[in-house]
């Protein structure tokens, strides 16, 4: 068997909806209408997607709490031993349900792209949505303390920081002031934002994706070092750049690529994670020939020919338009139209 013939990971993008109106989003979530599958049929997905044996999968969205059937669909994948990470913005926890979401998943991310208000709330294009994220964190410490206490052990949680331009000031500022808040805080992940969904549109690139140089230092090993002395002993610092789900076509030739898949709400399977088209949806066939037919888009004649040219962060910008517009639905080429330029 080889490294690809199966994915290594799911992402599931479980849902559309969203309170907030991130600049950057992947998916577009609060833009566009979202399916509401049955809890039915999102446990057959989550059949479908163990029938792969990952070795992880990621709830994302979205906004997975919004999801009726969220924790039964956590409960499928424990009860198969895979491990799960839920993404969130925070905006709608409280007490019960941050020890609810400690009970039921390995891993809680909250993402927060802003040390502070002004930042957060910016990017994430909603006020008060720094607060309600930070409030999340604490009572996310607070349940894992006394879960602590009463000899249970509460899953992991954590913060996840989409790194820009308009934070990337901030960048210390979160080992120094943000993480010694949440004593319980388990791992500060810094992900480079990718030029994928509204990421990718016109003029975001020139304004908010670091450039090549930017990139190169906050992933070099010197300055991973540096983040993990400032932050509170016990806390894990990681940056990831994810250049890999670019798929190059020289990736793809050495063997370099992640394999990973990307499911939307209503299970269609995205080709490629990063970019716009489908292959079928896991409602309708097996999930394995789905893969195996989006494996055969790394190699297809007009992805070749859009990627192998790209050396710079605008270049894959570029790219991911071209591409989109391509494989995308009618749909998504009318959404990609709707998109505006940045800024506004």
């Amino acid at each position: 068997m080889n490294a690809t013939s199966t994915p290594a990971g799911v992402i599931w993008d479980i849902t559309y909806a969203c309170p907030l109106r991130c600049s950057h989003c992947y998916s577009e979530s609060g833009r566009r209408p979202s399916p509401q599958p049955t809890t039915r049929q999102l446990l057959r997905m989550a059949d479908a997607f163990l029938s792969l044996r990952p070795r992880q999968i990621v709830i994302t969205g979205g906004e997975p709490l919004l999801v009726p059937g969220l924790f039964d669909v956590a409960a499928r994948f424990s009860d198969a031993g895979v491990p799960v990470t839920l993404y969130t913005s925070g905006w709608r926890v409280d007490r019960p349900l941050a020890r609810e979401l400690l009970r039921a998943f390995p891993t809680v991310a909250v993402s927060l792209d802003g040390a502070t208000a002004e930042v957060h709330d910016r990017i994430r294009g909603r006020a008060l949505s720094y607060a309600r994220a930070t409030n999340t964190l604490r009572l996310l410490d607070e349940a894992s303390r006394g879960m602590r206490e009463q000899g249970a052990a509460p899953g992991a949680f954590g913060v996840d920081v989409a790194v820009m331009r308009s934070n990337l000031h901030q960048i210390e500022t979160f080992c120094t002031t943000v993480a010694p808040r949440f004593p319980e805080l388990g791992h500060l992940v810094y992900t480079l934002t990718l030029p994928a969904g509204l990421a990718g549109r016109e003029g975001f690139a020139d304004h908010e994706l670091l450039d090549d140089e930017q990139a190169r230092w906050l992933t070099g090993p010197h300055w991973l070092e540096h983040l993990q002395s400032l932050a509170p002993a016990g806390l894990r610092v990681a940056v990831e750049d994810h250049q890999r789900q670019m798929t190059h076509p020289d990736d793809v030739a050495q063997g370099r690529i992640v394999p990973l898949m990307r499911v939307a709400p209503d299970g269609g399977v995205h080709a490629m994670p990063v970019y716009e088209g489908t292959v079928g949806s896991v409602l309708d066939e097996p999930p394995l020939v789905l893969w195996e037919r989006a494996v055969a888009r790394w190699s297809d004649p007009f992805v070749v020919r859009t990627l192998a040219p790209v050396k710079t962060m605008r270049d894959w910008a570029e790219a991911v338009r071209l591409i989109d517009y391509h494989f995308g639905s009618p749909a998504d080429r009318a959404r990609i139209d709707r998109r505006p330029a940045f800024p506004v």
